[in-house]
């Protein structure tokens, strides 16, 4: 059973795995999905994580002490990855193993590569491909389609684990190629 403290507030998620632990005040939007041992905590601020977006497994999101931690919808932040007291604009893949500090901003549309280092206060515009560590702007291009992809795969994953399915059957696949 997941820990699901009395400040969070699911707004029809898509799926809550067993093992994610949901302390202090956390919004989760329609259709987002929170993968294995996903640990969020909200002692002082908020977290905000958008419709769509899908937390993947063993991500860590925390505030910052002045600052909390905002996520877009259809965002995609992947395994291992830390969020501190930032903020994510829509569409956004964060890379597995990414860390994002205290006041950092990143554009809608951006990708940050696995294992990068968003250092405090740092901000990105929209369309950002974000790398190393510390990180920087790579180059900018739009993201928008491919990170959305990504974030309807989860849904579509959400929804089937949801009903006790762990397999996307030729029929998903279809779909999402399809874009439907």
């Amino acid at each position: 059973m997941p820990h699901i403290g009395p400040n969070v507030t699911l707004n029809e998620p898509a799926f809550i795995h067993d093992t994610a632990l949901l302390y202090g005040k956390v919004t989760i939007g329609a259709g987002a999905s929170v993968w294995p041992y996903v640990v969020t905590r909200a002692e002082m601020h908020e977290i905000v994580i958008g419709a769509r977006s899908n937390i993947q497994d063993h991500a860590m999101i925390h505030v910052g002490y002045t600052s909390p931690t905002l996520i877009g919808e259809d965002c995609s932040i992947t395994h291992r990855a830390v969020l501190h007291g930032c903020e994510i604009g829509d569409r956004v893949l964060v890379g597995i193993g990414a860390t994002i500090m205290d006041g950092a901003v990143i554009g809608s549309n951006s990708i940050i590569a696995g294992h990068s280092i968003v250092t405090e206060g740092t901000r990105f515009p929209e369309n950002s491909v974000i790398a190393g560590s510390p990180a920087r702007l790579i180059r900018q291009q739009d993201n928008s389609e491919t990170n959305l992809l990504n974030a309807r795969f989860y849904l579509m994953n959400a929804l089937n684990y949801a009903q006790g399915i762990d397999r996307c059957s030729q029929e998903d696949l279809d779909t999402l190629e399809n874009g439907r």
